[in-house]
């Protein structure tokens, strides 16, 4: 085990007598819901007066830029009923669509259909259905290039085509009627399984499904099997039955076989080194997915591989590298909101609540300063975005990844 990643949890786990003003029937208890409060409107202000900084990054991304940053005013002015953030936010977004060059970054978070679908949603909820299509029909007319099989587009969520279907699945969820194609989706998810099939017949992968990454077999949410399969199953209406029972279910058992005696899992096929506890590579990750496997397939060792990524990053969650959705504690504590969400267990309701308290130290208790301290996913935009997830836990959404 890796000791200089983390810090020693210090936390007294679960029992009454230590969640008294934290939890309460099965809820959070005012007391801790002020502090909390308290806590977010600090961190925007902050993220407010910082505002120069990041608006003149050029960085346009969900992921490190501007576009993620909106989503965290948008979600806080919708929390809080404050026109003031959720305009700044549609016309930092609307700036984001615009600005957005490349044709060839087609994921939500690192490319072009993030702010394109994001702000379609936003103008459709404004009445602005018009200007909302054409952003749609742009997002659509990526396909083209994302099915090409001789494009070079990876499967993967950061970069690749699992991306792209969360664009699709993003704006069907938000928009009514539906504005993509059951059929383009299908392609799309069709796309991504053959993908798996064929490197894995050609690799002589253990698993029917295996993907590779800058020639890595990557298995965490970011970058490799753990992401594309939540995708997947997040879009199980478009798959057919054999899709679902010949690749999708065997490659999560598959999966659970790399799970570590600690609860971790390593960051891909051949590395056995149980150091990475993150949302991207490591037990956070793997537990939205088992999460969902369990709900999906009412299979209880789903759930038993779920609540033992629990377990590790309860004890080893709290990491120096600091406290971002991606790599950090607040991605971390969104396990404990999967797991709570899953099992109504308030054990991990009390869990998430006391990663949230190790958050309101932002900035104190890690060993550097992010590249994008104020992005959605590296910085403090993020942990806005969870905190705000913790007022209202039944709709809480891991951004970008949960639809």
């Amino acid at each position: 085990m890796d000791t200089t990643r983390h810090y020693k949890n210090q936390f007294e786990d679960y029992s009454i007598a230590v969640s008294h003003n934290i939890v309460r029937d099965d809820t959070i208890h005012d007391a801790f819901k002020s502090l909390l409060t308290s806590k977010i409107k600090n961190f925007i202000e902050v993220l407010k007066k910082n505002k120069r900084k990041w608006l003149d990054s050029g960085d346009y991304s969900v992921y490190t830029g501007q576009a993620g940053i909106a989503c965290t005013l948008y979600h806080y002015g919708k929390y809080y009923n404050d026109s003031e953030n959720t305009n700044m936010a549609a016309e930092i977004l609307q700036r984001c669509a615009t600005e957005f060059k490349s044709r060839r970054e087609v994921t939500f978070l690192t490319g072009i259909v993030g702010p394109l679908a994001l702000t379609a949603v936003m103008l459709h909820s404004q009445q602005k259905r018009e200007q909302a299509e054409q952003l749609i029909l742009k997002l659509k007319s990526l396909s083209t290039y994302v099915l090409d099989k001789r494009s070079g587009v990876p499967d993967e969520l950061l970069y690749g085509r699992a991306g792209y279907l969360f664009g699709l699945l993003y704006l069907n969820s938000n928009i009514l009627p539906a504005p993509i194609e059951t059929d383009l989706i299908k392609q799309v998810v069709s796309c991504i399984i053959n993908s798996g099939i064929s490197y894995a017949t050609s690799n002589r992968s253990q698993s029917p499904l295996m993907y590779s990454w800058h020639d890595t077999e990557y298995i965490g949410a970011a970058h490799g099997l753990a992401g594309i399969l939540y995708l997947l199953l997040q879009a199980r209406q478009y798959l057919t039955q054999v899709q679902i029972d010949d690749y999708i279910k065997p490659s999560l058992y598959y999966l659970q076989k790399l799970q570590f005696s600690s609860g971790n899992f390593p960051s891909s096929i051949g590395n056995f080194s149980d150091k990475l506890v993150h949302w991207c590579h490591g037990a956070p990750g793997m537990c939205a997915l088992f999460c969902l496997a369990y709900k999906v397939f009412e299979d209880n060792t789903f759930l038993e591989t779920a609540i033992q990524c629990g377990e590790v990053t309860w004890e080893r969650g709290l990491l120096k590298k600091g406290y971002s959705i991606c790599h950090g504690v607040a991605g971390n504590g969104y396990t404990f909101i999967h797991l709570f969400q899953h099992t109504k267990n308030i054990k991990y309701l009390y869990r998430a609540c006391k990663f949230a308290e190790w958050c309101f130290d932002y900035g104190l208790h890690q060993n550097r300063s992010p590249d994008r301290p104020f992005s959605l996913f590296e910085g403090l935009a993020g942990v806005i975005y969870f905190l705000l997830d913790m007022q209202q836990l039944h709709l809480a959404k891991f951004p970008m990844y949960d639809i």
